[in-house]
């Protein structure tokens, strides 16, 4: 599933191109992620996109609509594990399971594929994207360390399931959380209020810099990822847990084992990252 890294790439590349730019016709396919697709028909013809913005891993295109009367609204898109939202000329052959066609007034259009359809698309005026996004925590590259160790010190869940919970910090994923943790040396299942506050300083850095990092490099193409160029990413290369199980540790060169947390995979060393202590029997 495309997590902070990915999606934050696609943004930057869509608010190169997409703002200012009319959306002349609709052209829909399959529709069961979209909610009120003959909405969507109705209403964007003759819009204009007036910004791109990413919120956790949704996608924020703000719209303003033809109709003067009518109030601004965005459009919420969320790519679920297999979407893809690309700018391309017409001419360009159409990927499988293409399912939304935005015509655009530059003579290109803004494709959105999704093989699995577990995305979503959604048009949402202004009160009810706040109460939607209000929910989610908050972003790991806009919050201070304070504020990420007060979220987190505090909770008796295990610290792999509190990085992947969109409600504490939006936007990481399986990827990036087992990265991170690896290394800043802490153990998946280890329990947040368990941590100390160096280990969670040490984390929070360390958050940053891989998200940066994996920004930098495009995100990671590990299935059907791609920018909004339709090209893939280059993280992946630079992966030095995830997906290892059984090959040897870079730091310490112990075997990568996997544990699940949360119900996901989760990868790790056992020697650089020490499990929590078992509580001798009373």
């Amino acid at each position: 599933m495309p997590e902070l890294p990915e999606v934050e790439t696609i943004v930057r590349g869509l608010r190169a191109t997409l703002p200012g730019r009319r959306i002349l016709q609709v052209h829909l396919g399959k529709t069961d992620f979209i909610d009120e697709p003959a909405a969507l028909e109705a209403s964007l013809p003759g819009s204009k996109i007036v910004s791109v913005k990413r919120h956790g891993k949704f996608i924020v295109l703000d719209i303003e609509p033809s109709n003067e009367m009518a109030q601004n609204f965005s459009l919420l898109v969320h790519l679920g594990m297999t979407g893809r939202l690309v700018v391309c000329s017409p001419n360009v052959p159409i990927a499988p399971h293409t399912h939304v066609f935005f015509e655009l007034d530059d003579g290109r259009e803004l494709r959105y594929t999704d093989p699995r359809r577990f995305g979503s698309i959604q048009m949402l005026q202004e009160s009810a994207r706040a109460d939607l996004l209000g929910k989610l925590g908050a972003d790991p590259l806009e919050t201070t360390v304070a504020n990420f160790i007060a979220v987190l010190r505090n909770r008796r869940a295990r610290i792999k399931a509190l990085l992947l919970d969109q409600r504490v910090l939006r936007g990481m994923g399986n990827i990036y959380t087992d990265e991170s943790l690896w290394r800043a040396r802490i153990h998946p299942t280890r329990i947040g209020a368990e941590l100390q506050d160096a280990e969670l300083r040490r984390l929070f850095r360390v958050v940053q810099l891989v998200l940066n990092e994996a920004i930098r490099l495009g995100g990671s193409s590990i299935s059907d990822y791609v920018n909004s160029e339709g090209k893939p990413g280059e993280y992946q290369f630079r992966h030095r847990v995830y997906q290892r199980e059984g090959k040897s540790c870079y730091r310490c060169g112990a075997s990568i084992r996997r544990v699940i947390v949360a119900g996901r995979s989760s990868y790790f060393c056992p020697r650089c990252q020490r499990g929590p202590r078992k509580k001798a029997p009373q």
